[in-house]
């Protein structure tokens, strides 16, 4: 598995508002290499153009109102538009499946989690940036973070706005800053018997795959694009890392997901350490305060080896509808929801990193103990998140059973291995 380069100090992507450029329209909505098209914004002289704007974004950015307030404060800065907005909430985590089901239906802008790039691609489902956005991409992003927005012909489609990984949440009153270093430490503290120690999420086996690439397992060889090196995950480390997640799960103090809430647990001071994201950063901190403690996610030690976890890392990002009404349109307001200014606001009012170069180093960000996990993780604790397509039709559907045949037994310490064989035969590419 190819590691994501260093995160150096959160300097990542950016793109400004100083140009547009949009891929296909009205009467060429084609998707390849060769359609991205410079446009020039509309005359600020005579009647404004009427044109629409229809955006999908995540509850956590509607709620709170920051892409209302973006839309307009865009609005304003372009009377040479007169623009029919809507704003609908769509998940980034199943945006793909929203847009592939009809391209034509789908929003004019929208967001969505990296890892569904490359589908998005072959579905002809997304714009290729050119111009001044693939340029300004190419010249303010670290290639660390255009990789998870570059498809596999070579070309960028989307403009990164924050870090989408996980790490590692803790309750100060339960663990300490040393305890937090390994499960085998967590697990091992004596708390009060209604209390958890930890939180086992596969989440659909986005969090599942941290254990197996920890331990220096693959999909698909180094290169994640090597179909004849398969998956060993069932060889002998395979067999010691799964034996570890049943004897894990089936501790009585362990929480698994499903069975009580996170939430719940964290706000009652019922749980050590759990693994989650910068997107409810908010919601565990408006109930621990200050014992609410961050890390990167910690070692293990399966088979008389200590490794270190490693979870997924990869970017949310904006992208562009090819068959938008109106692609000038959508093209900038893409590239002014994720510019420098804007991507500080969406911090502030919504706790997400920015990975532009300039709001990452701001002093703010800079002295906020939430970035800095996050670029802990990002440079000591992950993986890049695989993007092809082979990958995303597979693996979630097969490694999501995992976790909760152990939880059921259906997956035992007397079947591990033939279990493990056919998840490996499940994810062959012929």
């Amino acid at each position: 598995m190819k590691k994501s380069k260093k995160v150096l100090a959160l300097a990542m992507a950016a793109v400004m508002t100083t140009g547009l450029a949009a891929c296909g329209g009205k009467d060429d909505d084609s998707n390849n290499g060769d359609n991205a098209v410079t446009q020039a914004p509309g005359s600020n002289t005579g009647e404004p153009e009427k044109v629409s704007l229809r955006v999908w974004a995540p509850e956590n950015q509607i709620q709170t109102g920051t892409v209302d307030a973006m839309f307009k404060s865009f609005k304003d800065l372009h009377p040479e538009w007169e623009i029919d907005f809507k704003l609908e909430a769509q998940g980034e985590d199943n945006c793909k499946e929203a847009v592939i089901r009809d391209v034509a239906a789908a929003a004019d802008v929208y967001f969505f989690a990296s890892d569904q790039l490359q589908e998005l691609v072959n579905a002809g489902a997304i714009a290729r940036l050119g111009g001044t956005a693939e340029k300004l991409v190419k010249e303010t992003i670290a290639e660390s973070v255009q990789a998870t927005v570059t498809a596999e012909d070579g070309n960028i489609y989307a403009i990164p706005f924050t870090h989408n990984t996980f790490f590692m949440y803790y309750d100060k009153t339960l663990l300490s800053e040393d305890d937090v270093t390994s499960i085998e430490k967590i697990m091992a503290k004596e708390t009060a018997d209604n209390v958890y120690n930890f939180y086992f999420e596969s989440a659909g086996g986005w969090k599942l795959g941290c254990w197996y690439y920890g331990a220096g397992l693959s999909i698909y060889g180094e290169s994640q694009n090597d179909y004849a090196a398969g998956v060993n995950w069932n060889n002998d480390t395979g067999v010691a890392v799964t034996n570890y997640l049943i004897d894990l799960i089936s501790n009585p103090k362990c929480a698994f997901d499903g069975d009580i809430n996170v939430a719940e647990l964290a706000t009652d001071h019922r749980l050590g350490a759990w693994f989650d994201g910068a997107w409810n950063y908010n919601n565990y901190k408006d109930a621990l305060g200050d014992n609410l403690g961050m890390a990167k996610i910690p070692t293990f030690n399966p088979d008389g080896t200590d490794y270190q976890l490693k979870g997924f890392y990869s970017s949310k990002a904006v992208g562009v509808n090819p068959q938008a009404k109106s692609p000038k349109v959508a093209v900038a307001f893409a590239e002014y929801i994720c510019n420098e200014e804007n991507q500080i606001k969406r911090y502030k009012e919504t706790a997400q990193i920015p990975t532009n170069i300039n709001a990452g180093n701001a002093a703010d960000v800079q002295a906020d103990p939430l970035a800095k996990v996050i670029v802990d993780e990002s440079n000591n604790a992950s993986v890049m998140q695989p993007t092809n397509a082979n990958f995303s039709a597979k693996y979630w559907n097969n490694a999501g059973a995992i976790a909760t045949e152990i939880r059921s037994g259906a997956l035992n310490k007397d079947n591990v291995k033939a279990k493990l064989d056919a998840f490996c035969e499940a994810m062959k590419v012929e």
